[in-house]
């Protein structure tokens, strides 16, 4: 699982993810702030990606979105184009079959060509997952709704990260999905000095800033936004503070999802 923090000259952000070990990161311990269990499938596009070990074993290492029957949306961090992996949609406690689960292969990596593994704070830090086959839609499974290009919500919207990330330092993933509410943080107010500065760019969305947070094995899953009433995914979850998850003033920074609609429907309707 990733567990690294990317170093510069000038910050140290830490992946909010626990499997790919790029040269630039070193390992964290750490552990999801905040937050409470899920009601289960609450969240019905959010993906648990996982990686293939010791034969026919799989290990959670990011999180997703849904966003058609046979794509997934990540982060680009969490590709590793090494390993083996499959997404599992439908799931609540990722150590128990329920019943509702659908395990699907993933057939290619569609990573932004403007993403660099050596500088995530450069941004472009996402990827679509083709699937080896469409997921079958119902109550437990369905599309994420993702925002119109360019749309950027107002400071204080109301705003949740879900994941099964690390719920205690050095210790073991969430068993089942847990969400946080995070308000999301204008970009004016985040890139003040105070906060990420000149870190956090215009394609990024922030959120929380306060007591709660993602953290690892929360990379590449969704950012859940309320807007008239209905939940968008506008933001993938990417980096928080070296200097710990729910560090104040460092929200937790997303790829912010509506400057890449255009380039998602590019990849979906050409490959």
């Amino acid at each position: 699982m990733l567990k690294f923090l990317l170093l510069s000259a000038l910050i140290a952000v830490v992946l909010a993810e626990q499997n790919v070990k790029p040269q630039y990161m070193e390992a964290l311990q750490d552990k999801v702030v905040g937050g409470s269990e899920a009601q289960p499938h609450a969240w019905p596009w959010q993906v648990s990606l996982q990686y293939r070990f010791l034969y026919f074993w799989y290990f959670h290492a990011c999180g997703g979105s849904l966003v058609r029957r046979g794509w997934v949306m990540t982060a680009a961090h969490c590709v590793d184009t090494t390993k083996t992996w499959r997404v599992v949609l439908g799931d609540h406690n990722i150590y128990v079959s329920e019943g509702t689960e659908q395990a699907i292969a993933v057939s290619n990596f569609y990573v932004h060509p403007n993403w660099n593994p050596n500088s995530l704070a450069n941004g472009y830090d996402i990827a679509l997952l083709r699937l080896s086959f469409d997921a079958t839609l119902n109550s437990y499974v369905q599309l994420a709704s993702l925002p119109p290009f360019g749309q950027i919500l107002p400071n204080n919207n109301p705003c949740y990260v879900t994941g099964w990330g690390y719920t205690q330092s050095g210790g073991q993933l969430s068993a089942s999905l847990k969400q946080a509410y995070l308000p999301l943080v204008d970009y004016s107010t985040c890139s003040r000095s105070d906060w990420w500065g000149s870190t956090v760019k215009t394609t990024m969305v922030c959120a929380g800033g306060g007591s709660d947070s993602a953290c690892q094995g929360d990379s590449g899953g969704p950012l859940n936004c309320q807007v008239n009433g209905r939940y968008y995914v506008h933001g993938v979850t990417s980096f928080v503070s070296a200097l710990g998850c729910n560090t104040l003033r460092k929200p937790t920074v997303f790829t912010r999802v509506s400057a890449y609609t255009t380039w998602m429907e590019g990849v979906s309707t050409c490959s």
